[in-house]
């Protein structure tokens, strides 16, 4: 025998909405719910990461910078593609297409020019609220030279957690690089920077 049931909501006994079902989307539970599914073989979930994006410096970039604001593109090889809405870019502050616990990442490609600095570093400046506070460097590439010219490549990277896309935002800067050189080209990733969406805001 077979049994329908046809309903388009299913209620626990106290009528909060356990199941709902509206113009073809299914929800199931509600906000501050906790969805256990012990034991359970979930298959059909696709969602992953929600946001991806990358710039690059498209030209060399001699001196300092705070922030980094010229030679900056997204990176446009026929092979790349992102994720999402992407990143927004304005006078070389980031804004994140959403919340969520976003990893940052660059990768820095410097040469070392003059005898005067040998330590050089492209720092990731974050603000809670839009840099007002003058933003707080939270990770860096540092790269050094023993010779001039020499080449060097560094990475620096952090998870940041994002709440409030209008406040929480990121740049990156230079230290160390009077009369250095932070590499750029318009064709290859030299010195890039890397956005990945990794999951919801903490």
């Amino acid at each position: 025998m077979t049994a329908i049931l046809k309903v388009d909501t299913i209620q626990d006994t106290a009528g909060n909405n356990i199941i709902n079902e509206s113009s073809d989307t299914i929800t199931i539970g509600a906000s501050g719910d906790t969805i256990a599914l012990a034991g359970t073989t979930v298959t059909g979930i696709t969602q992953g990461i929600t946001g991806a994006d990358q710039f690059r410096l498209s030209a060399d970039f001699a001196g300092e910078a705070t922030p980094i604001s010229s030679n900056l593109e997204r990176v446009d090889n026929s092979t790349f593609a992102k994720i999402g809405n992407g990143m927004s870019l304005s006078s070389g502050v980031f804004t994140f297409p959403e919340t969520g616990l976003w990893l940052v990442e660059i990768i820095a490609l410097t040469e070392r020019t003059n005898t005067n600095d040998n330590s050089m570093k492209i720092l990731i400046d974050t603000t809670t609220n839009n840099y007002t506070d003058g933003g707080t460097f939270v990770a860096a590439s540092i790269t050094s030279g023993t010779t001039e010219p020499s080449s060097a490549m560094g990475t620096g990277r952090t998870f940041y957690n994002v709440t409030n896309t209008s406040n929480n935002k990121v740049r990156f800067s230079t230290s160390g690089m009077s009369g250095n050189t932070t590499k750029g080209d318009s064709g290859i990733n030299e010195t890039y920077f890397t956005f990945i969406r990794l999951g919801a805001s903490q």
